[in-house]
């Protein structure tokens, strides 16, 4: 698999100054997104010893290191940067990954990057214009979608309604693999409700 970071020299160099002073044998780097395709998306960089690794990692071999991005991730990191401008306070690595926060998805990708497309592309579009939104919390071992509701849709009373005609029926329409959905929101809380 192709992986399309460009780690500058710069970054390089002081990637490489860092993992020099880490204890262990063949301390690398690992990249991958956090959340990725969806707004909370972000993109980290860990030091990376043997354990740490992954065995569908996506290894790329620099001068001074070994740089690890896990496979799931690729997608997300495609037409990355990584870069380290040095000013008089020691300098600053910067990460800029354009497509982190983009709904993004592959026929064979993980069923919850499929959910989260489903969810930011079909799904919010329409709670937006009551000022709501749903994020998928985690999908149970029987595939089922644990969401939690936001915005105008905490506490607001259609919300089985929507729940039940709207954010399940487009997600097991679009996902026949998705069971089903359950709600893990403290409805109770009225405050910014749509009523």
């Amino acid at each position: 698999m192709e992986v399309n970071v460009n780690i500058t020299d710069s970054a390089q160099e002081y990637l490489a100054e860092l993992l020099s002073k880490q204890e262990g044998e063949d301390v690398g780097i690992r990249m991958f997104v956090a959340s990725p395709g969806t707004p909370k998306a972000e993109t980290c960089i860990a030091y990376c010893s043997v354990e740490d690794r992954k065995d569908d990692d996506v290894k790329i071999e620099y001068s001074a290191f070994n740089a690890y991005f896990e496979e799931r991730s690729i997608l997300f990191l495609e037409n990355a940067k990584v870069d380290y401008s040095p000013d008089r306070m020691g300098g600053q690595l910067t990460i800029r990954a354009p497509n982190s926060k983009m709904p993004q998805v592959s026929e064979d990708g993980p069923l919850e990057d499929k959910v989260n497309y489903v969810l930011y592309n079909d799904v919010n579009p329409g709670l937006a214009a009551h000022n709501g939104h749903v994020e998928l919390v985690e999908i149970t071992e029987d595939n089922y979608a644990v969401l939690k509701f936001g915005g105008g849709c905490q506490g607001c009373s259609a919300i089985d309604l929507t729940l039940k005609d709207g954010v399940e029926k487009t997600l097991t329409e679009k996902l026949p693999e998705i069971k089903g959905v359950r709600d893990m929101t403290d409805h109770t809380d009225k405050s910014e409700a749509f009523m």
